[in-house]
């Protein structure tokens, strides 16, 4: 009986030691809505006095219909539909999450009677870069903006990614929500150029807090609202603005918002975005149909990052 305890009792220990020395199981591969939703930005909107509501976030059909030449006019009378919105979009390659936010207004308007240099609809975002570490939801490691038909490069403390063709323009600041440190956003008023929030106060003193929800977003309550809600909508989901791209009551060309209130069509959906003077290896629009590139030439000291996709929506 000893031999046959003694037996059992190395078997036993071999068995634990082989538990305890395995390597931990990968995480399943998070769905794209909560993965959106944990690196959603905390987003601070600066907002005129002069008219808040043409700085609330929104759906583009925030009106009830997807007509884009009725957006400015139907401001007012359409306040109701102006609740927080922010769309999203997931790429993905064995590396890389690629995560699209895009912010639309149904105005970029400037203080002047004749509205020069207005123009109907606006739509300003970010790219996220997220690396692939076998934690659930990955680790941030960039961000780029658009505003005003310019790019800007960002990093979390920590992060690897130094200056490459492009300039890193500053740090980012997160913020702790809902139990995770999340990158915080900002947008000025009336024109909405988008970049990293760099902690400081509003211009001016008001300003709209937006902080994402797993449902739909609210309407401020105000100009100078610190608990406003953004939802998150699919960018490329069914009934979407990538679903419609060809859709002319939308777009006047491709990735092109109609309009006619100031500048003609001057809005552009993030297939459209680009910046002028970041070389011609990157094409309009290469934001989101191949970031990884983007992400390859604005940065150096990158470690391993796979140009090819094992999924990009706006590749198909």
């Amino acid at each position: 009986m000893s031999r046959w305890r003694t037996a059992l009792t190395t078997v036993s220990a071999a068995a634990l030691a082989a538990v305890l020395l395995a390597p931990a199981p990968a995480h399943a591969a998070p769905g794209d809505p909560e993965l959106a939703y944990r690196w959603a930005p905390v987003h601070y909107q600066d907002s005129s006095s002069s008219n808040y509501r043409a700085d609330y976030l929104a759906p583009v059909d925030y009106d009830g219909n997807w007509n884009a030449l009725d957006n400015w006019d139907n401001l007012d009378a359409q306040a109701g539909g102006l609740k927080g919105t922010v769309y999203y979009a997931v790429s993905e390659t064995s590396t890389h999450w690629y995560l699209t936010y895009a912010f639309f207004h149904p105005r970029d308007w400037k203080d002047s009677p004749l509205n020069v240099f207005s123009h109907e609809n606006d739509m300003e975002g970010q790219l996220e870069v997220v690396r692939k570490d076998g934690s659930e939801y990955g680790t941030l490691e960039a961000v780029v903006t658009l505003a005003h038909d310019n790019f800007y490069s960002y990093t979390p403390p920590g992060s690897p990614f130094t200056d490459g063709q492009e300039n890193i323009d500053a740090t980012l600041v997160m913020q702790s929500f809902d139990g995770n440190e999340h990158p915080t956003s900002f947008q000025e008023a009336r024109g909405h150029g988008a970049y990293a929030w760099d902690g400081a106060q509003f211009p001016g003193g008001d300003g709209i807090v937006y902080r994402p929800s797993r449902g739909a977003g609210a309407v401020p309550a105000g100009g100078d609202d610190r608990d406003a809600t953004y939802g998150l909508v699919d960018l490329t989901g069914a009934g979407s603005l990538w679903e419609r791209r060809s859709n002319a009551e939308t777009y006047a060309s491709w990735g092109t918002f109609r309009g006619d209130n100031g500048k003609d069509n001057a809005a552009h959906a993030p297939w459209a975005w680009d910046d002028g003077n970041d070389g011609s290896a990157l094409q309009a629009g290469a934001i989101v149909t191949d970031p990884a590139l983007l992400v390859s030439t604005y940065f150096d000291n990158t470690g391993e990052l796979d140009l090819t996709y094992l999924r990009n929506p706006f590749r198909s």
